[in-house]
């Protein structure tokens, strides 16, 4: 159990973020914060989880990308790799 609700969350930065674990309230921090790690890491394909559900999700990770300066193209991921419940994104490189 963690001190404090407010206590950063160390995650790995490998191209994979899984939403599943938080609340629709992080979201749109915690995605423009991937996308600037992985430029960091030098990775410019990212695949984001969001899951199927109600589509909540999937509408916030759009809209972050759909304004993100960095985000060269995105859509979904093909059946085999999760359709619907992933989305897949193309960075530009600097």
């Amino acid at each position: 159990m963690r001190d404090s609700d407010n206590e950063p969350v160390e995650f790995p930065i490998d191209g994979t973020l899984d939403l599943h674990t938080f609340k629709p309230s992080e979201v749109k921090d915690l995605v423009k914060d991937y996308i600037e790690a992985c430029i960091e890491k030098e990775i410019y394909q990212i695949r984001i989880i969001h899951g199927k559900g109600t589509g909540t999700l999937r509408r916030i990770v759009q809209s972050v990308l759909e304004k993100h300066p960095a985000v060269k193209g995105y859509g979904h991921e093909g059946s085999s790799g999760g359709g619907w419940g992933a989305t897949v994104v193309d960075l530009r490189r600097e």
